[in-house]
């Protein structure tokens, strides 16, 4: 695992009228500070990659369909330098992923449908100056390739 990436597998609590899923809180062992709470979406095999954060830290959950989350560390004093994460995450995999600033970070659209992420960055977006860095998702130096993986 990336130094500082964390995965917490969410509470989903059913009941005859539905579920209810606890996604991200104040009491959870990695929640540092709130920012702002939003919603991207992806239509299916979209990839939406490469951008990092140099102050952010995200929280990632998908609450519709399937994403492939992919990290991927090229912060120089880490660890884990050079060292890629890739998370399944969404109606079969409930789990909130936390990506450290510094991290390169991305997904694709696995499911046939729509893909709905929530994310819980602890910094509020900045219009003027967005906290964001980004790279072409397919001609880059990050060794991924964004591909199915038949086999």
């Amino acid at each position: 695992m990336i130094d500082g990436v964390k995965v917490k597998k969410l509470k989903v609590i059913p009941d005859e009228r539905g579920n209810l899923m606890e996604i991200f809180r104040n009491d959870d062992e990695f929640f540092e500070n709130f920012g702002q709470v939003y919603l991207t979406t992806a239509y299916p095999g979209v990839t939406k990659a490469w951008h990092f954060h140099k102050d952010q830290t995200d929280h990632m959950t998908v609450i519709k369909g399937m994403m492939k989350i992919v990290l991927y560390d090229d912060r120089e004093d880490s660890p884990t330098k050079g060292e890629i994460n890739e998370f399944f995450v969404g109606v079969r995999n409930h789990v909130l992923v936390r990506i450290p600033k510094g991290i390169y970070h991305g997904f694709k659209c696995i499911s046939t449908d729509e893909a709905l992420v929530i994310n819980i960055p602890d910094k509020t977006y900045n219009y003027k100056t967005p906290d964001e860095f980004r790279l072409d998702p397919h001609k880059n130096d990050i060794p991924y390739n964004w591909d199915r993986k038949d086999g």
